[in-house]
């Protein structure tokens, strides 16, 4: 199938229709029958089982004729309306019904997904529900159907339609159903001839079908001799006498065992491993193009996972510990290249997820969180935790891609106003040291940018001649993120005051977890656009209320003291080390 999309058709059956409560055509007739006898015979308690029990039987004893769906119905209801209307409480919704009740399921929608990839474009079905006409119209696909022998001629041809769905025996609104056994036994010509060319240039995959009463078809299948594509047939308990005979005739691979869920949703994963096998790498900005189609589709939610995912998993098999070469205390100079290249490369490496998260993070609304701190979690896990390595600024570094990507989330999520993203970023997920006594820190404490940024930084972020920066690690930050973030905020000094605000609330955050061992913010150009009355500073101290983002994403432990403590704490100890600045 996935060789030769549009190739294959499906035939499906009453089967795929089970899981959701739909009744069989025949379970249709016997209900409608046990409705006729308890009228015909009210006095008579058994009527309705006995005339269940051979509905042919019975109609031919007490109307003296061969049961017929068009007679059937007209004795339950005069009108053609008031037909539809008894028939609908079969195939559609009603009080009553659970939440998966005459809805499509699992197998429809893999279906529709089958379609939409191009892998099938003709639907063959016996059944009167509308169910997969459902499933391909709630993924946006609206499908050719025919249903009656009128159509057939009028009908686009099968390989221009994206899907033709071929309701055999037509549809429970349409009056001139096929039913009942001898309804069964015939197909119209021009009904017979479409059937014909499907048979003919279509692999065949069947699914719900026991072919022990629709005669028509079964000769149908019995009549196609050439068999150009492969017939498989898909049948969860034993096969009759006819499904033996037409799977032996075509050489059918016969799949056993098998729900129709479990047959066309494990198909549907098979067929998206090898489109992921077969695709090239996709460029950062045609990323970042399927991410905006795929987040606020519930239906893409695996395509966006897989593309932050994928982008996280080029990040860490970049990061294996033997690239790296061993230097010695007297390499001084070797050493100050092999760290400004290996942050020149965590960054390289990191660009395409950095796009992923600045934009994912902006237009989230928060259905998506997990995904993001999913990403700073696997990346933190790139540095060592043993004791031997703590120490080593090239070790520090390999969290760099961990707090890049908090800072992108950081930032974004001040822009896009959701700074109860910024709590979970800074205090999940945690990261366990074995060296000193083993503790599990937040990010806002392994992730502060002197713990990770311990190199000279001259060579990868130059300052002005003759001139230096305060705090060069915040410059950094700020200077690789601009180009991700552009994307969502094009203002410079809009960008600039978001850095900001981020890394006076990581610094709050900060000196909270680190009360117990001395207070450390995470120092940074903020710092110089302090501003007590009208500025950054005077609008964080106006917000600590009880409904502050940050206390209602659980920072501070959610208590509004805390957070003023940490608040007090850090202007003073901007006031302690920062004079004159």
């Amino acid at each position: 199938m996935h060789a030769s999309p549009g190739v294959y058709a499906v035939l499906l059956g009453s089967g795929i229709s089970l899981a959701s409560g739909v009744k069989t055509g025949w379970g249709v007739v016997q209900d409608l029958v046990r409705r006729v006898a308890t009228v015909h015979d009210p006095d008579n308690p058994d009527a309705a089982e006995l005339a269940a029990a051979d509905p042919e039987a019975w109609w031919e004893d007490n109307f003296k004729e061969k049961l017929g769906y068009s007679g059937l119905l007209a004795a339950l209801a005069p009108t053609p309306a008031a037909r539809q209307t008894l028939l609908a409480r079969y195939f559609e919704p009603e009080d009553g019904d659970d939440e998966n009740g005459k809805v499509p399921t699992a197998a429809h929608k893999a279906i529709a997904q089958l379609v939409k990839r191009g892998s099938i474009r003709v639907i063959l079905t016996t059944n009167f529900d509308r169910l997969m006409e459902q499933a391909l119209q709630e993924i946006g696909i609206s499908p050719q159907v025919v249903h009656h022998p009128e159509q057939m001629d009028a009908i686009k041809p099968l390989a221009h339609s994206q899907v033709t769905v071929i309701k055999l025996h037509g549809d429970y609104a349409d009056l001139e159903q096929r039913n009942t056994v001898d309804e069964l036994d015939t197909y119209p010509e021009a009904q017979q001839k479409l059937l014909g060319q499907v048979l003919d240039e279509y692999g065949l995959i069947v699914c719900g079908w026991s072919a022990d009463w629709d005669k028509a078809l079964v000769r149908a299948v019995e009549g196609t001799r050439s068999r150009r594509y492969p017939l498989f047939w898909s049948s969860f308990g034993p096969l009759g006498e006819a499904a033996q005979r037409l799977t032996v005739q075509h050489s059918a691979s016969v799949l056993q065992g098998l729900t129709a869920d479990e047959l066309f949703t494990d198909l549907l994963r098979r067929v998206e491993a090898l489109d992921q096998m077969s695709t090239a790498p996709i460029s950062r900005d045609l990323a970042v193009v399927r991410l905006k189609r795929a987040l606020p589709d519930p239906v893409h939610r695996i395509e966006l996972f897989d593309l932050v995912d994928h982008a996280v998993s080029q990040i860490v098999s970049n990061s294996t510990p033997e690239r790296r070469p061993v230097l010695g205390p007297s390499d001084a100079v070797a050493f100050a290249d092999l760290f400004a290249d290996t942050v020149r490369g965590y960054r390289a490496d990191s660009d395409t997820l950095l796009h992923l998260l600045a934009t994912g993070v902006f237009h989230d609304d928060g259905t998506h969180e997990a995904l993001w701190l999913r990403a700073v979690e696997r990346l933190s896990r790139l540095r060592s935790t043993a004791p031997g390595h703590f120490h080593d600024a090239l070790e520090s570094l390999r969290h760099y891609p961990a707090l890049l990507a908090t800072w992108t989330i950081g930032v974004a999520a001040v822009l896009a106003r959701r700074e109860d993203l910024v709590a979970d970023i800074m205090t999940r997920p945690t990261w366990t040291t074995l060296w000193g006594k083993p503790e599990a820190q937040t990010p806002a404490v392994y992730l502060s940018p002197e713990r990770i940024l311990r190199g000279d930084l001259k060579e990868v972020c130059p300052p002005p001649s003759g001139q230096s920066y305060k705090y060069p690690q915040s410059h950094l930050l700020r200077q690789e993120a601009r180009e991700p973030l552009s994307l969502v905020e094009p203002d410079d000094a809009a960008y600039q005051a978001a850095c900001d605000r981020f890394e006076f609330l990581a610094s709050m955050v900060s000196i909270d977890a680190t009360s117990e061992h001395g207070q450390y913010p995470w120092p940074g150009e903020f710092l110089l656009n302090w501003g007590y009355e009208t500025g950054l500073a005077g609008t964080i101290a106006q917000e600590l209320t009880p409904a502050w983002p940050l206390l209602q994403g659980g920072a501070f432990g959610g208590d509004l003291e805390h957070a003023k403590k940490a608040y007090t704490d850090l202007v003073a100890w901007r006031a302690q080390n920062h004079r004159g600045f």
